[in-house]
C-alpha cells in the first residue's frame, strides 16, 4: 500500500509530539516530587531541631511517660508522627502507637545513619502504621555522645495527593501543548505536500508525452527552485523529444529508402531492425523480434552470422545463395552493445552478367581456336614458297596469329580456373625439383640475355600438397615475365618454410613496376608497359592466371617493385591444402 508524503510526515510529527510529551510528563513529574520530598525533608529536620529543645531534658530526666504523653500532643497538632528512640534502638515514646509495643527500631535505615554521626533520612513503607512514609532522624547528643534519637515522619499519601493534582495539571498542559503542536505540523505538512504532489502530477503527464505543462509555486523556498528547474528541464525534454522524433524520422526514411538490405539483431540473435528492401529479399515482412534464423531460413547466413557472434568479428562481403539470388553479405559485430549488422546487397543480376560475360569469352575463344589454326597453317605454307620481298610481311602475320592463340589458350585456362567446382589434381610436390625444372626451360633464352640466375634453397624444405601442374603454369609465367622485362642483371628464386608454409620469391632486377599501377597488375588484360608487352607477345593475363592458381591453392601473392631497380613476387603455399 502507497503511503502519501504527508501521511509520512505527519505520522513522523505525531511520533515526536508523543514521545517528546511523554518524556517532559515523566521528567517533570519526578523532578517535582524529588523536589517536594526534599522540601518537606528539610521542614522535618527543622522541626526535628525545635522538638530537640523540648524533649531532651525529658529523655535525658528519663520521663518517659511524660515524653509520650508530649510527643502525642504535638504529634495532633502538628499533624506530624513523632517517635523518640534509645540507643539501643528501644521506642521510648511515639504520637501513634503505644511505644511499649513496637518493635526494636535499631535497624532502620534512618536510624543507623543516626548512629553514625549523620542526619538519617529515609523514604520507605512502614510495617508499624503500614503506610508508605518520609523519615527524618535526628541525635540526641550529650557530651558529643549519641544517647537518644529524634525521629519525625510524615505520610506520603499528603504529599502524593498534592503531587497528583500537580500531574493532572501538567497533563492537560502537555496535551494542550500537544494538539498546538500537531496542528502546526498539519499546517505545515499539508504546505510541504501540496507543492510535491502538483510536481508528482505534472511529471506523470510529461512521462504520457505532455511536454507542454508547467508548475508555478507561489513560496520563494527550495521547492520553488525545484519546480523552475523542472519547468526548464521539461522545456529541454521537449526541444530534445523534437529533435529525436525529427532524426528518428530521417532515419527510418533513409533505412526505408536504401536498396540494400538492412539487419540488426541484439545480443540474444533477436531482431531489432530491419527495412523493407531486407523483408522484400526474405519474402517475410512480420520479422521484428524474431530469431535471425526463424526468420531467413538458410543454412548459409546463419552460419555466417552465428560465426560472427562467437568470433566477434566482422566479415566483410561474404556471397551467399538464397532464395533463388545471390547476395554480397556485410557483417559487422558491434561490440559496444554485443549486436551484430547484417547487409545484403542483391549482385544477382551482376552475376548474371558476369556470367555472360565468361560464357561469351569460353564461346568465342571455342569458335576462334579452329580459324586461327587454320590461318597459322596456311601462314607457315606461305612462308615456304613466298619470296624474300613479301617474306616479312607474312611473318608479321604469323607473329599476330601466335600471339592471338596464346590469348585464346590463356582465356580458357582463365575460364576454367574461375569456374566453381574446380578440382585439383593434388600430389605430394618437391618444390624444389619443379623450379629447378622449370628453370632449365628458360635457361637457352637467359644465356640469349646474358642474364644471370640464382637459386637459394632452405635445408630440408618440407613436401606440399599440390597440382603440380598448375603450379608449373603459375611458376613459368612468373619467371617468363621476369626475363621478358629484364634487359641485365640476375633473376633470383628463393625457397623458404615459414610457420607450415613455404614461401617463395622470384626477384629480378628490370624496368619495375610504378606505384600506380601494382593495385591493377593482376586485372585481366591490365598490362603496365602496353607498347613493351605488344613487342613481346605478352597476352595480358598471365598475372590474372597466377593469381587464380595460388586462389585454389589457399595461396597468397604479393609484389614490391621499384621503378629502374627491379621486381620482387612473393608466394605463399601452405603445407597442406585443407
Amino acid at each position: 500500500m502507497r503511503k502519501s508524503i504527508f501521511i509520512k510526515v505527519f505520522c513522523v510529527y505525531l511520533l515526536s509530539v508523543a514521545l517528546l510529551s511523554a518524556l517532559i510528563l515523566i521528567f517533570s513529574f519526578k523532578t517535582i516530587r524529588d523536589h517536594y520530598i526534599e522540601t518537606f525533608a528539610n521542614d522535618l529536620k527543622n522541626l526535628g531541631t525545635s522538638l530537640l529543645l523540648q524533649t531532651t531534658p525529658l529523655f535525658e530526666e528519663k520521663r518517659f511517660e511524660e515524653l509520650d504523653g508530649l510527643v502525642k500532643r504535638l504529634g495532633k497538632d502538628i499533624n506530624t508522627r513523632i517517635t523518640i528512640i534509645d540507643a539501643e534502638g528501644f521506642v521510648v515514646a511515639d504520637s501513634e502507637k503505644n511505644p511499649k509495643l513496637m518493635e526494636n527500631h535499631k535497624l532502620r535505615p534512618e536510624i543507623l545513619q543516626v548512629l553514625k554521626g549523620k542526619v538519617g533520612t529515609s523514604l520507605r513503607f512502614s510495617s508499624t502504621v503500614k503506610e508508605e512514609m518520609l523519615y527524618v532522624a535526628l541525635p540526641i547528643e550529650r557530651n558529643e555522645n549519641i544517647f537518644g534519637v529524634v525521629r519525625v515522619s510524615l505520610f506520603l499519601k499528603d504529599i502524593n495527593r498534592l503531587l497528583g493534582s500537580l500531574k493532572i495539571n501538567i497533563i492537560y498542559s502537555a496535551l494542550i501543548i500537544a494538539l498546538i503542536s500537531l496542528l502546526c505540523a498539519l499546517i505545515f505538512t499539508r504546505s510541504l505536500s501540496k507543492p510535491i504532489r502538483e510536481l508528482t502530477r505534472a511529471s506523470r503527464k510529461v512521462a504520457s508525452g505532455d511536454f507542454d505543462v508547467r508548475v508555478f509555486l507561489k513560496n520563494r523556498d527550495e521547492l520553488k527552485e525545484l519546480a523552475d528547474s523542472f519547468n526548464y528541464m521539461t522545456e529541454q525534454i521537449r526541444t530534445l523529444f523534437s529533435q529525436l522524433s525529427r532524426q528518428k524520422e530521417q532515419l527510418n526514411s533513409i533505412i526505408s529508402s536504401i536498396q540494400e538490405g538492412l539487419l540488426v539483431c541484439d545480443k540474444h540473435g533477436k531482431i531489432i531492425l530491419s527495412n523493407e528492401s531486407f523483408k522484400k529479399f526474405i519474402q517475410c515482412s512480420d520479422i521484428e523480434g524474431k530469431f535471425y534464423w526463424e526468420a531467413v531460413r538458410e543454412p548459409q547466413f546463419s552460419e555466417l552470422v552465428k560465426k560472427v557472434r562467437d568470433e566477434k568479428r566482422n566479415y566483410v562481403f561474404e556471397e551467399l545463395l538464397m532464395y533463388e539470388k545471390v547476395f554480397l553479405c556485410s557483417t559487422t559485430f558491434l561490440s559496444s552493445r554485443e549486436e551484430t549488422v547484417v547487409i545484403l546487397y542483391d549482385i544477382t543480376e551482376m552475376k548474371n552478367v558476369e556470367k555472360i560475360k565468361k560464357d561469351f569469352v569460353v564461346n568465342v575463344s571455342h569458335e576462334l581456336r579452329t580459324p586461327l589454326t587454320a590461318i597459322k597453317g596456311f601462314v607457315e605454307t606461305l612462308e615456304e614458297g613466298i619470296d624474300e620481298k613479301n617474306r616479312r610481311y607474312v611473318g608479321i602475320i604469323r607473329r599476330h596469329t601466335d600471339r592471338l592463340i596464346n590469348i585464346v589458350k590463356d582465356l580458357l585456362l582463365l575460364s576454367q580456373l574461375e569456374e566453381k567446382g574446380t578440382t585439383l589434381e593434388l600430389e605430394e610436390v618437391d618444390l624444389e625439383k619443379l623450379i629447378e625444372r622449370i628453370l632449365k626451360i628458360f635457361e637457352p633464352r637467359m644465356r640469349e640475355k646474358d642474364l644471370k640466375q640464382e637459386l637459394t634453397l632452405e635445408d630440408d624444405l618440407p613436401l606440399i600438397k599440390a597440382d603440380p601442374f598448375k603450379l608449373e603454369q603459375a611458376f613459368i609465367n612468373l619467371i617468363d615475365n621476369a626475363i621478358n622485362y629484364t634487359e641485365r642483371g640476375i633473376i633470383a628464386l628463393s625457397l623458404k618454410y615459414r610457420d607450415h608454409q613455404v614461401v617463395i620469391e622470384v626477384q629480378d632486377t628490370g624496368i619495375g613496376i610504378s606505384d600506380e599501377h601494382i593495385p591493377r597488375i593482376f586485372e585481366r588484360f591490365y598490362v603496365a608497359d602496353k607498347s613493351r608487352s605488344k613487342m613481346l607477345g605478352g597476352t595480358g593475363l598471365g598475372l590474372s592466371i597466377v593469381k587464380h592458381i595460388l586462389l585454389l591453392h589457399n595461396g597468397t601473392i604479393d609484389v614490391k617493385s621499384t621503378p629502374g631497380e627491379g621486381t620482387t613476387f612473393s608466394i605463399t603455399l601452405p603445407i597442406n591444402l585443407s
